[in-house]
């Protein structure tokens, strides 16, 4: 079977733009992106999280419905036949993606939603979600980032290698998006990305 095209399908775009809010965050590996998504959530707890689906076995600890929603290979390609998906992606040899059904029934219902997401998958969202708000996650230094990501003792040399190389491809792209963070301060980073929050938020 042919890889299908990640390219979104304009006659299946939705483009929900009244209601709630799509607030976009993305960051390099290890730039501290989940540790804020976390605070934020707890700053915000009206924020609706959005939960990505992924073919990859669940890691220890990993909960379905959780840390994602953990589907086979066929039901992930059923669902991009079927226009499903507002973003995905195959990385290192498992899909990805976000549901256009949960966030079109959220923004519509009027609810701000958080999606953390890389780079090629906020081009995708904003495809079909124009008037999401993006926010871009950078470390202080590339080499505070390497020293994060070896610290964490999660990665082999190699895969330290890899991410590295994809932070630089990321980051290249920040300006994409429209407020740009430094995470230097995880006290100072939270505070400017609830101020974000807070401006562009469903009144």
């Amino acid at each position: 079977m042919s890889e299908p095209s990640n390219e979104p399908s304009h006659q299946k775009l939705s483009g929900i733009s009244k209601g709630g809010r799509l607030f976009i965050i993305s960051a390099p590996s290890g730039a501290g992106k989940t540790t804020l998504c976390n605070a934020i959530l707890k700053k915000f707890p009206k924020l609706c999280y959005s939960i990505s689906h992924t073919t990859r076995k669940p890691r220890p600890r990993e909960q379905d419905g959780v840390d994602y929603f953990f589907i086979t290979d066929d039901e992930f390609k059923n669902n991009i036949e079927k226009g499903i998906w507002a973003e995905w992606a195959n990385v290192h040899g498992h899909f990805y993606g976000t549901s256009s059904q949960f966030i079109d029934r959220y923004l519509s219902e009027g609810k701000d939603i958080l999606l953390d997401i890389d780079v090629n998958g906020a081009r995708q969202i904003l495809c079909r979600y124009p008037h999401s708000i993006t926010i871009f996650i950078m470390p202080p230094t590339f080499e505070t980032l390497k020293q994060r990501l070896i610290k964490r003792g999660t990665d082999s040399n190699q895969n330290i290698a890899k991410r590295l190389k994809n932070a630089k491809t990321e980051i290249a792209q920040k300006n994409l998006y429209k407020h740009v963070v430094v995470n230097d301060s995880l006290p100072e980073a939270i505070k400017t990305i609830s101020a974000i929050i807070s401006d562009n938020h469903t009144r």
